[in-house]
């Protein structure tokens, strides 16, 4: 058993290895073809380092069998974001090749939708494969809301700031920390986030509508947090609790029962 053990820590140990080659590689070929400048190599290889010693810790904490398709589908689309947070970066410095940036972010976003059906396909979904999309996607929308700010203005940042403080809030806020339901429109608005930020960044629209596409995503996003933070302040208390529990076991077998 302790050989197995072994085993399966250096493959998961290969895996984090693997995707911390592969940013630098994406960062080589990023400086390669548009000469990225220090700031964008810097932060570049900060983004990717943290990500390796997060996740490796991550993996090892929880110890899984496998690192798993759909991990590594979210492991890519991490290096993706890595190459995009570069780019900003170093867009501070220089006009950033919006082309470059539009594609990566794009494929970044698709591959959003590609991780969770691996996962329910596969069978191998967990609760470390959630957070860890879950993580890529906010970070990804707090880069794209500090790209966009430099248009529209640093109103733009609560776009990207607003689930770091919801985070940061939870800590002094328990009842924040409690499960919230399933909701199909929770997931459309995080999902159109990064669809407006992508399009406002795209330069393919004028100011007006570029200053609209991002007042429209900072609006849903803050009716989407006001919504849930409501719904967890009516039921932070034990009844409430007990409800919203006996709410997702029904949820649960509904899903169960449907399943193939």
């Amino acid at each position: 058993m302790a050989l197995n053990n072994t085993y399966d820590a250096r493959l998961l140990q290969q895996e984090t290895a693997v995707g911390a080659g592969v940013q630098l590689l994406l960062l080589t070929v990023l400086g390669t073809a548009i000469g990225l400048g220090p700031a964008g190599w810097l932060t570049g290889l900060a983004f990717g380092l943290a990500t390796w010693a997060v996740l490796s810790r991550a993996l090892h904490r929880t110890r899984p069998r496998s690192f798993g398709a759909a991990n590594r589908v979210t492991l890519g689309r991490a290096t993706l974001v890595g190459g995009v947070t570069a780019l900003v970066a170093d867009s501070f410095q220089s006009p950033p090749p919006v082309t470059v940036l539009v594609a990566l972010t794009a494929v970044a976003l698709i591959l959003d939708a590609v991780d969770g059906k691996v996962a329910r396909r596969t069978g191998s979904s967990t609760a470390l494969g959630a957070r860890f999309d879950m993580e890529v996607d906010a970070f990804l929308i707090l880069v794209l809301s500090v790209y966009v700010a430099t248009t529209v203005g640093p109103w733009a940042l609560l776009i990207g700031g607003m689930r770091y403080a919801f985070v940061a809030a939870a800590k002094f806020l328990p009842w924040l920390n409690n499960a919230l339901p399933p909701s199909t429109a929770r997931k459309t608005v995080a999902a159109l986030q990064g669809v407006l930020l992508l399009l406002a960044g795209s330069g393919i629209l004028p100011y007006v509508l570029t200053f609209g596409v991002v007042a429209l995503a900072l609006a849903l996003l803050t009716w989407s947090f006001g919504r849930d933070i409501g719904w967890l302040w009516h039921t932070r208390g034990p009844a409430g609790r007990a409800a919203v529990r006996a709410e997702l076991d029904l949820v649960r077998e509904t899903a169960t029962a449907g399943a193939p």
